[in-house]
């Protein structure tokens, strides 16, 4: 089954592969927010069982520079009704601007964001407020799991905004046939001939919990991937495998360093750990720790 998954991938792969290679313009990201080259920091969820300002406290405490949103998030405990999102008010913009101001760390990305709307008219609604609020932060990327059919709009927006579309990967779903996010020749099949600022959130750990091999992944994504969330796994191939430091788990970390360097990337590596979700600070602080080490060459 798993050959004849990858035979069927292949074909895919060749089909696009002439296309897929893009290379973004670059993104930007001063060095100052860089580790070991890589502009690295957290996912919020990361800190999801706290709030906003608690997770862009706990980023720069961990030696993140940079911090990617998702929606929904509380903004801060003595506001526990306030939520941070594309709907937020200019005054809870504010609030958050203030903190990252605080403890220098630069928000990069926003995501995993999908519009809810059933209509097509809904969704390019809400792709419109969505691309509105990360120019209004400065954002170098959104990052999603979109509907196909609303990719000519997505396009249009990425080039009206200059900011960059990452396409996100949960893992294989196999009450669910027809999710393929999980594969990245599906990935690269949707943004065949589209802009360049389009491409994959790559989400290693997802990967390693579909049967995907993390190298053979960036291969056929190369020069659209826009963003990452990097994860170190226990196991490879386990819909159930959990994150370990990096370095400490089955997913090569330093080949994925190695490789997305060589491939001249530059967009946002955020930290997603979703183990010891209570306390996940010192594993955190160790997934920067590698990193670090990684520049020194150790």
């Amino acid at each position: 089954m798993y050959s004849c998954r990858l035979f069927t991938c292949a074909i895919v792969c060749a089909l696009t592969a002439c296309s897929v290679v893009a290379n973004p313009p670059p993104s930007s990201i001063p060095d100052e927010y860089k580790t070991s080259g890589f502009a690295l920091g957290c996912q919020a969820w990361t800190f999801n069982h706290f709030t906003v300002l608690e997770a862009i406290e706990k980023t720069h405490e961990a030696g993140g520079k940079i911090i990617e949103f998702f929606p929904g998030q509380r903004l801060r405990a003595d506001q526990p009704a306030v939520t941070f999102s594309h709907n937020s008010p200019e005054p809870v913009i504010e609030q958050v601007e203030a903190q990252l101001k605080k403890y220098n760390i630069l928000a990069v990305n926003y995501g995993v964001v999908v519009p809810g709307g059933r209509t097509a008219a809904e969704r390019d609604a809400e792709w419109d407020k969505i691309f509105a609020f990360a120019h209004r932060l400065k954002l170098v990327g959104v990052t999603s799991e979109p509907n196909p059919a609303d990719m000519d709009k997505i396009e249009s927006l990425v080039k009206k905004y200059n900011i960059r579309f990452c396409i996100h990967d949960h893992p294989k779903q196999p009450n669910h046939p027809d999710y393929q996010f999980w594969s990245p020749w599906y990935v690269a099949s949707l943004v065949k001939g589209r802009d360049s600022r389009m491409g994959s959130c790559a989400d290693i750990g997802h990967w390693v919990r579909s049967g995907v091999k993390p190298m053979e992944a960036l291969h056929v994504l190369e020069g659209r991937i826009m963003s990452s969330h990097l994860k170190d796994l226990n196991e490879f191939g386990n819909p159930d495998a959990h994150d370990m430091p990096f370095g400490q788990g089955v997913s090569g970390v330093k080949e994925i360093l190695d490789e997305l360097k060589r491939q001249g990337f530059d967009g946002n590596i955020s930290i997603e750990y979703e183990y010891h979700m209570e306390h996940p600070l010192p594993e955190v602080k160790e997934c920067v720790k590698f990193v670090q080490e990684y520049g020194q060459g150790k």
